[in-house]
């Protein structure tokens, strides 16, 4: 049994759980798009790292949008090494449940993906999302190079405005540099996929605030 902590706090380094050196077994081939879950990827792609909550809904809103090459479920943020679901569940991981997302740049851009980010779940819920309660289900962006680190911060600044005219509060959405990032189980990946469970539990969908960075993307 896991030791239990206070869902809200994040671990300090000498709270957390050790992990192990080995990386989680993961399915070669997204369920979906029938492409490479782990790579190698063009030269061209490009990476983007989200999180909203339950990453099954997540990474459905982004497998869905045309330039996405692949998506998968996975954990980032946090300081144990490769770290099962239920150890992150835990809280004594620091990790959130994030979305990596590979796409082309060429046909869809960061700014896209930020829109569909910031549209589509609660940024101002802190260690939550919805009855999704736990420092795992943080809103979190996590970037892979220093002009999407500034993109997305400058997408932050010009959301906030409308956030708090719609009356929820102040955005607590974690913005910095990703550390490491550990593919969750392969049951977790695409969990929605119709070949899987087309109907089952996501809390993902509009929030009713227009983000005004980015395009609409439609697949």
């Amino acid at each position: 049994m896991f030791l239990r902590r206070m869902k809200a706090e994040l671990p300090t380094p000498d709270q957390a759980l050790a992990g192990r050196p080995l990386p989680m077994p993961v399915a070669d081939r997204h369920e979906v798009l029938d492409a490479s879950l782990k790579g190698p990827f063009p030269d061209t792609a490009e990476v983007a790292v989200f999180g909203m909550g339950c990453f099954w809904g997540a990474e459905r809103l982004f497998w869905q949008l045309p330039g996405v090459l692949s998506t998968s479920a996975g954990y980032a943020g946090g300081i144990t090494p490769n770290p099962t679901y239920e150890e992150v569940c835990s809280g004594l991981t620091g990790h959130a449940e994030v979305v990596r997302v590979v796409y082309d740049p060429a046909r869809i851009s960061y700014e896209d993906l930020l829109k569909v980010f910031w549209e589509n779940h609660d940024p101002t819920q802190g260690m939550r999302q919805g009855n999704d309660v736990g420092t795992q289900y943080r809103s979190a962006i996590y970037t892979t190079s220093d002009d999407q680190l500034a993109t997305a911060l400058a997408s932050r600044d010009a959301f906030a405005p409308i956030v708090e005219a719609a009356g929820r509060g102040a955005i607590t959405t974690e913005i910095e540099p990703l550390g490491d990032y550990y593919f969750a189980e392969t049951y977790h990946q695409q969990y929605l996929a119709p070949t899987k469970n087309p109907g089952g539990y996501c809390n993902h969908g509009p929030n009713g605030m227009t983000c005004p960075v980015g395009v609409a993307k439609t697949a």
